[in-house]
Parts: structure tokens; C-alpha cells; sequence
């Protein structure tokens, strides 16, 4: 029941825009969405589920956004602005992908634990959801690796993808600082061009 998810987790992302998790009900969640109780209930198991569920696609939304701004130009230091660029403005528009980048969650968020938690559920992204999601330190790891492999040249020497790993991982990590401490004018841009010399990438 793909559609039903889908309408459940907008209601639900709507929901927390409006009030904190904890006055999220599940009853205002199905009303919203248009199905009955028992059917939100079936896909998500308990509200701590539709909370991993929840942010288990903002996460992925977020990883689809990476890749499409690694795609975006030809130039390498083009694409990994491109990337710190949605990094910051996506952490600054999704509460929750602001706290998964950083770790900080707020008192108003869902904060389910990292770890995978027992699943008997029989809907597959559900069982998806209830695995580990991605700490701060993953996505570094995840969006690095995700521009190393797009910028990589075929033969590369292993010092060449090393030094690329770490332009990389510089961009991620500028990126989330400016999550935490918005740049001034020139932006995320600026200071990832400037923090990366033409010969480094």
C-alpha cells in the first residue's frame, strides 16, 4: 500500500511542522491522510515506527538531493558546491534532516534510536525503517564515499582517490557547519571554493 504510506508520512511530516511529536496523534495522522486507524496502524506498527519510517525517508530524500547535485555540472568543484550547497539549505528548511546531520534533536522531533530495533513487521520499508539509520558520522561517511565514486578518474592511483576522499569529506563537513553557523554573503559557495584550490579536486 505504497500510496497509503506515502499520504500517512506527509500527514505525519505536516502534523510536526504544526506541534511537537509528542502531540502528534496517530488518530489526526489517519484523518489527514484519509484512511482509517487500523490501516496506519498495519503499515508502521506503533508511532515509534511511523517516527523511524518518517525519518528514514527524509533521509533518503536527503541522499537522492546529494545525488542529484553530483550529476548537476561536468566540473568536480562545481558538483561538490552543488552538494554543500543542498546539504545547508536542506538542513535549513527539514527540521529533521537538520537533526540527523547534526545530532541534535530537538525536544519537538521524533528521536528514535540508531540502532535497528525488532521488526515483525510484514511490509518492507517498514523492515527498512526498523534497521539502523545513519548517525551524523554515517552521512559524512555516506556522502564522501558518493562523491568520490562520481568524481573518481578511471585508474586512479590510490593517493589520487585519497586526497580526492579527503576534499570531499572537507566539503561534507564545511557544509554541515554551515548548518550550524550560516555563512554570511557568498554564502556555502564561497567558502567552498575558496577551501578548495582548482588542483584539488
Amino acid at each position: 500500500m505504497p500510496a497509503a504510506r506515502e499520504s500517512l508520512l506527509d500527514a505525519a511530516y505536516t502534523a510536526l511542522a504544526r506541534r511537537p511529536w509528542s502531540a502528534v496523534r496517530m488518530v489526526d495522522v489517519a484523518s489527514a491522510a484519509g484512511v482509517s486507524r487500523q490501516t496506519l496502524y498495519n503499515e508502521f506498527g506503533s508511532k515509534e515506527g511511523l517516527a523511524r519510517a518518517l525519518v528514514r525517508r527524509e533521509a533518503d530524500g536527503y541522499l537522492a538531493g546529494v545525488e542529484r547535485a553530483l550529476a548537476t555540472h561536468s566540473d568536480a568543484r562545481d558538483r561538490l558546491t552543488a552538494t554543500a550547497e543542498w546539504t545547508a539549505s536542506t538542513a535549513r528548511e527539514n527540521a529533521l534532516v537538520r537533526a540527523m546531520l547534526t545530532g541534535c534533536w530537538s525536544e519537538r522531533l521524533p528521536s528514535p534510536t540508531l540502532s535497528a530495533v525488532p521488526s515483525s513487521s510484514a511490509v518492507p520499508a517498514q523492515r527498512r525503517a526498523d534497521g539502523p539509520l545513519p548517525s551524523p558520522g554515517d552521512f559524512v561517511a555516506i556522502v564522501r564515499d558518493r562523491a568520490v565514486a562520481v568524481l573518481s578518474k578511471p585508474g586512479a592511483v590510490k593517493s589520487d582517490t585519497a586526497d580526492l576522499a579527503r576534499s570531499c569529506e572537507l566539503v561534507v563537513r564545511l557544509a554541515l557547519s554551515c548548518v550550524a553557523a550560516p555563512p554570511g554573503e557568498g554564502g556555502v559557495a564561497d567558502l567552498v571554493r575558496t577551501a578548495l584550490p582548482r588542483q584539488a579536486v
